[in-house]
């Protein structure tokens, strides 16, 4: 049988760090694969004004399968200020590659898995009754439409005269803000589609029937964001009644959700949401597991085969630079289980997350992070591993 092909980006800041280690732990746990590297990032929009050249996404649409590290993005101004000079003329605008990506690809499934290491010493725990201290085991895996809503792209500074003409034919525009001068009005559109909608819902309910939990929760904001909102919330309830009536349906608000999360967390199984409340919602469950350093995500397009993972943590470019890379590799190497899962060999998937169980719970071998340390140069003097030291942890639990 071929050896598959990998498309491996590295991105910026701790990227290459990360994944390079994560490349080393699916090797040393028999993963035969070959690596091509895919152009994506901030040096390629400061050379190329392109920070997702047309030459990466061709190595996506030959391979189907990407590993993608960390991302750094900046506001408008300071990406204009970075552009190589000679591109500064050419009206060049940055936006984010990995969400252009996404959208290229139609990658509109992202989960995120959010769940307790035994033994993690950055796990959440809460006072019970009698003042006993208590651990909640944290199961939760969010589903999060990953193409549209506020991520959408759809936004203007100073609108154009027709856009601006169409929004004050909503009522509330022309009271609210129609004696506001045009060129002092921003606005960002949260735009919904019955099909994308539907088919980050019928995920979210198809997971939580195959893994056996016993609810979907729908976090969004319907009683405000009644359009929005509100018609995801009447197509969940109808594809529960219709499709998946031995699965509960919750229905809580972002806001509501991020006090009840640190109250009750094990309550939760498979929480599915738009762009951006799945995106708060993802993080505020990855503090409960130990942060950014253990939050992995999947984001795939099922009728293309195209799957891109990628740890959820930032490119953290102070750390970049750092002699010897200090930062926690778990994420990535999760990323990289959750891939190998979307490529059926599980085997190999099982093998690598029984590692990583083991290495957290045995505790002797902890990143920075997971030592409660701040991110400096000299943690690993002061006995905080290194990103290398982690994955020749995991790989000798092989």
């Amino acid at each position: 049988m071929a050896k598959r092909t990998i498309v491996a980006m590295p991105g910026d800041g701790i990227g290459k760090a990360v994944l390079d280690e994560t490349i080393r732990v699916l090797e040393a746990a028999g993963f035969e694969a070959d690596y091509v590297e895919g152009d994506i990032g901030w040096e390629f929009w400061k050379k190329e004004g392109n920070p997702l050249p047309d030459r990466t996404i061709k190595l996506i649409e030959k391979h189907k399968v990407g590993l993608f590290g960390a991302i750094t993005s900046k506001p408008k101004d300071e990406a204009f200020e970075e552009l190589a000079p000679e591109l500064k003329e050419k009206n060049l605008v940055y936006s984010s590659p990995i969400v252009g990506l996404r959208q290229h690809f139609g990658l509109d499934i992202c989960a995120r898995p959010c769940r307790t290491y035994k033994g993690n010493p950055l796990n959440f725990i809460r006072r019970g009754v009698g003042n006993e201290i208590e651990e909640p085991m944290v199961d939760v895996v969010i589903f999060r439409q990953n193409t549209e809503g506020l991520y959408g792209g759809v936004e203007w500074s100073n609108p154009p005269a027709q856009v601006y003409e169409a929004f004050m034919t909503h009522p509330k525009f022309a009271k609210n803000f129609g004696k506001t001068p045009k060129e002092e009005v921003s606005i960002s559109t949260r735009i919904f589609t019955k099909k994308a909608t539907e088919r980050i819902l019928r995920a979210a309910f198809e997971h939580a029937k195959k893994y056996g939990y016993k609810s979907v929760t729908l976090c969004e904001k319907p009683n405000v964001i009644r359009e929005t909102s509100g018609m995801m919330y009447k197509m969940a309830l109808a594809m529960q009644k219709n499709d998946f009536p031995e699965i509960e349906l919750w229905n809580t608000n972002i806001d509501a959700q991020m006090m009840w999360l640190t109250k009750n967390p094990e309550d939760y199984g498979v929480i599915v949401a738009g762009n951006m409340f799945g995106d708060i919602v993802s993080d505020g469950f990855a503090g409960l597991i130990g942060g950014l350093g253990f939050a992995c995500s999947a984001q795939i397009n099922p009728d293309s085969g195209i799957g891109v993972f990628e740890p959820t943590h930032g490119s953290a470019p102070k750390y970049a630079d750092y002699d010897v890379s200090i930062v926690n590799p778990i994420a990535m190497i999760e990323s990289a289980c959750m891939m190998l899962d979307f490529i059926e060999e599980n085997e190999i998937a099982k093998k690598i997350r029984k590692a990583v169980a083991e290495v957290i719970e045995e505790g002797k071998i902890r990143t920075y992070d997971m030592m409660k340390m701040r991110g400096k140069a000299d943690v690993i003097y002061n006995g905080a591993a290194s990103t290398q030291q982690m994955a020749d942890a995991i790989i000798e639990k092989f």
